[in-house]
């Protein structure tokens, strides 16, 4: 499924062409996988309306992917054909500037992302830099495993960003692919927390109390107390101006977006010193993700037994699917199968 230009889905309902395209072939340090699924993620509506970085075009999206070995380019050790291997949203980084250095690969000015500026897995094949993917756990399955690799690792690098302690208040905002992982970590990690969320649809309010939530409201609803921290995982501006004003004094927000729409950006007109910032409340912003992050992650995943709650779905139907994302009709998390 192939993404040739940015397109607008309230207006357009075929983002993705259907291309037969010949096999790729792994380059030294690559291995060619053949794909078993691969995770449908809210930053490809990013991608296809245009709110990341430009994508390489046409582009194979797709950044949670899960596939079996085929072969192994030159330099490639340690990898067997066959074994199963996942790749994340970090495609690669450069490996010698100061960032990539000190351990902040996500934030390297030559950061390449995997199914925007390097072909992902809406596919039945890919190729990936061997040091950049996964052994993946036995204990999941392929699909339980796919979104792991983007909601739950980039949710566990924000969760680590909260700077959370014990048995104070997390609130999350929004909860799809990655907040309902990370309601699950916090409830691991951080058991005498209690865990609020705030969410646009009773469906996810209820969604969220099944899974264990002490509170769940709507977006701009008052919680029963104030929150130490707050993940914002939306794609929109009012749930940060409602989130700022349900933070304790001292308290962290951290924002887990690529992109924030711009058709309620005027809501930032709005923003008051007093109400959203003052008493030294802070803004953390997530970029991107290490692979320091993606394999702390599955490691603790599979200690827990983390299984996300997982739909699956021909990946001819990639695009109905984005268009059940892109319209909030998606719950959990959505996974293709080629």
């Amino acid at each position: 499924m192939v993404l040739e230009r940015v397109v607008d889905l309230l207006h357009e309902t075929q983002p993705l062409v259907l291309r037969e395209l010949p096999v790729p072939e792994p380059g030294p340090g690559e291995i060619l996988l053949r794909v078993a699924t691969c995770g449908v993620c809210h930053t490809e509506l990013d991608e296809i309306e245009g709110r990341t970085p430009p994508p390489r075009f046409p582009v194979i999206p797709g950044h949670q992917v899960i596939g079996r070995v085929v072969a192994c380019g030159d330099g490639v050790a340690g990898i067997e054909t066959g074994s199963r291997r996942g790749v994340a949203w970090i495609y690669s980084s450069c490996g010698h500037c100061d960032l990539c250095r000190s351990g902040n690969e996500n934030l390297c000015a030559e950061f390449s992302a995997t199914g925007r500026d390097a072909d992902g897995g809406y596919a039945e094949y890919m190729v990936a830099p061997a040091a950049f993917t996964y052994s993946i756990p036995d204990v999941f399955s392929d699909a339980e495993a796919a979104p792991l690799l983007c909601g739950g690792a980039i949710g566990y690098r924000s969760l680590m960003l909260a700077n959370l302690k014990d048995g104070q208040i997390l609130g999350l905002t929004g909860f799809g692919a990655s907040g309902h992982q990370v309601l699950k970590l916090a409830r691991y990690l951080y058991p005498k927390s209690p865990v609020f969320v705030f969410a646009r649809s009773e469906k996810d309010c209820d969604f969220a109390r099944s899974l264990g939530a002490d509170w769940a409201g709507g977006t701009t609803d008052n919680s029963p107390s104030p929150c130490d921290s707050i993940i914002d995982t939306t794609p929109a501006w009012l749930p940060v101006l409602s989130a700022l004003e349900r933070l304790r004094p001292g308290g962290r927000l951290v924002i887990n977006a690529i992109r924030k729409e711009s058709h309620d950006s005027e809501l930032l007109a709005g923003i008051s010193y007093e109400r959203h910032l003052w008493m030294e409340k802070e803004i953390k912003s997530v970029a991107n993700i290490t692979r320091a992050d993606v394999s702390a992650f599955l490691d603790i995943a599979a200690r827990m037994g983390l299984k996300p709650e997982v739909r699956s779905y021909p990946l001819e139907e990639a695009n109905r699917v984005l268009l059940d994302l892109r319209h909030g009709k998606a719950r959990g998390a959505a996974v293709l199968i080629p």
